[in-house]
């Protein structure tokens, strides 16, 4: 049986993160596993981050959230990178809604 073939947005991210330290990019291609070729992926990726920064601030005060934050970063950064090279003619829109969508949730 041929093992299935990675998804084109699986394959972006992984080769986004490739030298990233091996944890951080676990966690990365773990928390946008469920991104399917359907979803955009600025929006799915930027989703991803807030789940993962979600997590973070569910343990404030744990040492281990360091990861998660991390995650959510990279995730974020990478939702506007997608964006960029996908319609980067609306980047600037794309990061505004993200401030708004933070904002209303802090």
């Amino acid at each position: 049986m041929t093992p299935p073939v990675p998804a084109r947005s699986e394959v972006w991210i992984a080769d986004q993160v490739r030298e990233a330290p091996a944890e951080l990019r676990r966690q990365v291609l773990r928390d946008s596993a469920a991104i399917t070729e359907t979803d955009p992926l600025p929006d799915a990726l930027a989703g991803a981050g807030w789940s993962a920064l979600g997590r973070a601030l569910a343990r404030p005060s744990d040492r281990s959230v360091a990861l998660d934050l991390l995650t959510a970063d990279a995730l974020i950064t990478l939702a506007l990178l997608a964006q960029a090279e996908e319609h980067p003619e609306d980047l600037g829109q794309f990061a505004e809604r993200l401030v708004a969508v933070h904002s209303a949730r802090a």
